[in-house]
């Protein structure tokens, strides 16, 4: 009897190691960091790509993983219309497994050299429509409802109001071309500091466009960091604008990074536009105040201070 068992075992000895061996090979593969899911954030914040890389690995499929195992329901890529369209149906499949919304990507690739939109009539204007065209079906992949725009920049040899008009004339074209598919511009005004020379830097400038192109797909996109540097006075502004923001960005100023590092008073101006109702997405287009896993686990603690109680 114990030769039989000892003949058994040395002829499942090649197959144990084997198996030991692959078992090794497994745990020595690099694997993102994990942690047990966190409670769902109340506003739907949305991180980006790279924002936590050091956790999370630098695959954008593991990153959004990651945040959704964090508790985050959205997700925001600018450069969502650069990615190849496999890559772009694969975030659309992944966020949506994770019950997770796609925010901005940009529409509009930004002269920034020239005047843009701002000129009217053209190969600006063409330009432009057809990276709404492209935007369509980039949205559809990836379940996207809002794309950012920029007009671009002013031209100091033309009246402003004629500048105005072109842009709105452009916009309504843009938006025309969206309203079937229920997808919607958002203009993004940015400030002078960073972006000088821009045509949209205000929130009152964004808010008249929008009702003079009059559609449900041209709306704002509210950046508190850029218009707490370009006009401040953040609430009142929130309030005039309101019927017509669709979207908002965070970063704090000075220095764009995190809520809690700088002046705004995040958990007020958040708390705020939440009990008037508003239920959409929370760009974190802000950069991370510290390196590595610290820094990422400084960005998640400062988002859990300011979200809505």
């Amino acid at each position: 009897m114990q030769r039989r068992n000892a003949l058994r075992l040395t002829a499942a000895l090649p197959l144990l190691a084997a198996e030991v061996s692959a078992c090794a090979t497994t745990a020595n593969a690099p694997k993102p960091s994990t942690a047990p899911a966190a409670e769902p954030f109340k506003l739907a914040f949305a991180p980006h790509a790279g924002m936590f890389k050091a956790h999370a690995g630098a695959d954008i499929l593991d990153q959004i993983q990651w945040a959704a195992d964090q508790g985050f329901t959205a997700w925001e890529d600018n450069g969502m219309l650069n990615r190849t369209p496999e890559l772009q149906a694969q975030i659309g499949d992944l966020l949506a497994k994770n019950n997770m919304r796609m925010g901005v990507f940009v529409a509009n690739k930004i002269n920034w050299k020239e005047p843009t939109l701002v000129l009217g009539a053209g190969i600006h204007r063409e330009e432009f429509l057809q990276s709404i065209r492209d935007s369509v079906e980039v949205a559809k992949r990836c379940n996207a409802k809002w794309m950012t725009v920029v007009p671009g920049f002013t031209d100091l040899r033309l009246e402003p109001f004629y500048q105005f008009a072109n842009v709105m004339e452009t916009l309504k074209q843009g938006a025309a071309i969206l309203e079937p598919h229920g997808l919607t511009i958002v203009l993004e005004p940015l400030n002078y500091r960073n972006h000088p020379g821009l045509f949209l830097t205000k929130a009152a400038q964004a808010y008249a466009l929008c009702k003079a192109v009059d559609s449900p797909a041209c709306k704002i996109l509210f950046d508190i960091y850029h218009q707490q540097i370009q006009e401040g006075n953040l609430i009142p502004n929130i309030d005039a604008a309101w019927d017509e923001i669709a979207y908002y960005q965070i970063g704090d100023n000075p220095g764009r990074k995190e809520p809690t590092t700088g002046e705004i008073n995040y958990e007020r101006v958040l708390a705020h536009i939440h009990s008037k109702g508003f239920t959409g997405i929370y760009g974190m287009e802000h950069g991370n105040s510290m390196d590595g896993k610290a820094g990422e686990l400084a960005v998640m603690e400062a988002y859990r201070k300011v979200d809505a109680r």
